[in-house]
């Protein structure tokens, strides 16, 4: 489909007075208010109305708002999306009427919820598509269920992929490795998956959502496999340079089972939060990391779910008071339990507010000279592109990895939830950005392993290995994005198709 035209022009390139071409929307679905999705999903609608289109994001019907927060949403994606509207006016946003809950689904199933409310909203997305009739659909890899309404009124269908490459190469390979066994991942404990492009990868460290066979969650996300299969591509947030080996193996098509075709790749990465914090709302840590030496903080946040238990935050402070080092630490109440794996992360949560409270006593006092500690938020996207952090300790959310990867931060790995675990082997096995925390799948992470691991860090010949790695990957990761980069480019041929 050739590029639509904003407006008529006469031959010799003046504008006609006749009434301009209604452009054609390039329209993304996604789940209601996932705000981790809809970070990166608004990056890409910023780059396509770059050339010309206009962009609507379409919200999946809400069963409530208690759904809503479940799924990370609620008041901060509704403010977010505001924001991104009102400053971007080629975006748009259109909610979708709520629906139903589904009863059939236990409520502490989050992942399939999210799946059925996607699903539930298909037929007001069918009507919408329907009376808009846009250049392309793009889909969450939540909604695959609408693959089936861009086929029937023949609107190209894509699906945008949130995280890495190589999460996307385990999931179109998930019917192979479970059509080799009657067991379920779970069942093969820390028994080692070997998928093509990929380092092997801990049976155990897959999402929950696929660990057991007979899983409501594992039957959507087969069914995911077969419908990005069916799609025209998978736009993915990540960059070739980043993970070469996962992106050959599914160009390749050695991904998927045999009589399945792969989806052709757009890699459109790193797409991540725009820096525009104004100097008049600046985060007073920012003002703080200015006064610090350059690349001397270590960094510790653990994104917008993830939540550690009492006893797991005063061994955190602990260990930063141990290991001498500066720090910059988010600190969110904790959960009510004692675990801090969090199998899921939409725990109830419990504990004082007052940080003094839940830190060893007298710690805020003895550290105030080197470490500052913020609680529950900081801007992540503004402290990893300052100059004075050195180190970041992540949960391992891709969409933290590409900050990280962005501002040149090495990283100590953390996983807590999701496909976290496996981002971590990715991390640490493949890209070598990262080096892990040992005891993430204990209980407890010790107070001395992370004194040792942060002084590794920011101290050792390793950690500024790892530093130079991370600063190789920053250069190419602009590179990409860059004119004349593949993702640019990438961008540019998926624009000039709409």
């Amino acid at each position: 489909m050739a590029p639509v035209i904003p407006e008529t022009t006469t031959p010799n390139g003046g504008h006609d007075e006749q009434q301009p071409m209604k452009m054609k929307p390039v329209v993304i679905y996604v789940p209601p208010g996932m705000i981790g999705h809809l970070v990166s999903t608004v990056e890409l609608g910023k780059l396509f109305a770059e050339h010309g289109l206009r962009v609507t994001i379409v919200l999946g019907g809400q069963a409530d708002d208690h759904e809503a927060t479940a799924a990370g949403g609620g008041d901060a994606a509704d403010s977010f999306l505001e924001g991104a509207t009102a400053a971007h006016p080629e975006l748009s946003v259109h909610r979708l009427p709520q629906v139903a809950p589904a009863r059939h689904v236990p409520a502490h199933d989050h992942v399939s919820r999210i799946f059925e409310l996607a699903r539930a909203s298909i037929p007001d997305l069918r009507d919408f598509l329907h009376a808009t009739s846009p250049a392309a659909l793009l889909l969450d890899f939540f909604c695959g269920g609408a693959v089936d309404v861009g086929a029937e009124l023949g609107v190209p269908t894509y699906f945008f992929f949130t995280t890495c490459v190589a999460g996307l190469a385990l999931l179109l390979h998930l019917p192979v490795i479970q059509g080799r066994t009657a067991l379920s991942i779970r069942d093969l404990g820390g028994g080692l998956l070997h998928v093509p492009g990929l380092p092997p990868v801990p049976a155990d460290h897959l999402a929950e959502a696929v660990l057991d066979r007979d899983s409501r969650a594992n039957r959507h996300f087969l069914a995911l496999s077969v419908q990005l299969c069916r799609s025209q591509g998978v736009i993915v947030n990540s960059f070739r340079a980043l993970e070469p080996r996962a992106v050959d193996a599914i160009v390749a098509g050695i991904c998927t089972i045999p009589e399945r075709r792969a989806p052709p790749l757009h890699c459109v990465g790193p797409l991540v939060k725009s820096e525009e914090e104004v100097a008049a709302n600046r985060h007073e840590c920012l003002a703080w990391l200015d006064a610090q030496p350059e690349a001397s903080v270590v960094f510790l946040c653990f994104g917008s779910m993830g939540r550690f238990s009492a006893e797991q935050t005063r061994h955190v402070a602990r260990g930063l008071e141990m290991s001498g080092q500066r720090f910059l630490w988010v600190v969110r109440r904790p959960t009510g339990d004692s675990d801090n794996r969090g199998q899921h992360h939409h725990q109830q949560q419990a504990g004082p507010d007052d940080l003094d409270a839940l830190l060893p006593e007298g710690f805020v006092a003895r550290t105030k000279e080197r470490g500052l500690v913020v609680q529950s938020w900081a801007p992540q996207r503004e402290v990893l592109a300052h100059g004075a952090v050195g180190g970041f300790v992540t949960h391992c959310g891709w969409n933290s990895v590409l900050e990280a990867v962005a501002g040149g931060v090495p990283m100590l790995a953390w996983p807590m939830y999701a496909e976290q675990r496996m981002n971590k082997v990715f991390l640490v096995e493949e890209m070598k950005l990262a080096v892990a925390m040992e005891g993430y799948d204990k209980e407890v992470v010790e107070d001395v392993e992370v004194a040792a691991k942060v002084r590794w860090l920011m101290e050792s010949d390793g950690g500024a290995e790892l530093r130079k790695r991370t600063r190789e990957a920053m250069r190419r990761a602009k590179q990409a994005m860059g004119d004349g980069g593949e993702s640019k480019v990438a961008v540019l041929e998926l624009a000039r198709k709409w």
